[in-house]
């Protein structure tokens, strides 16, 4: 019996899973551009590849500053 509804859980969540990506999926809704973005939100700019080289870009740079030292004279 406990192995019964085990199987009808599992059943029932991937229904609901299945049911929302297929919503998720089918919906085809490109996302808002830069004209209907609210105040204060980055709109990312340039093809995906640019931004992924941007993001290489911006952690490259990071990783090179120097970090602070704390005084050792206590």
């Amino acid at each position: 019996m406990r192995a019964v509804f085990s199987v009808l859980g599992l059943l029932i969540v991937v229904a609901i899973v299945g049911v929302l990506a297929k919503k998720q999926l089918s919906s085809g809704v490109a996302p808002a551009t830069s004209a209907n973005a609210p105040a204060g939100v980055a709109v990312p700019a340039g093809t995906p590849k640019q931004q992924v080289q941007q993001f290489e870009q911006a952690v490259q740079g990071a990783m090179q500053q120097p970090r602070a030292m704390p005084d050792e004279g206590q």
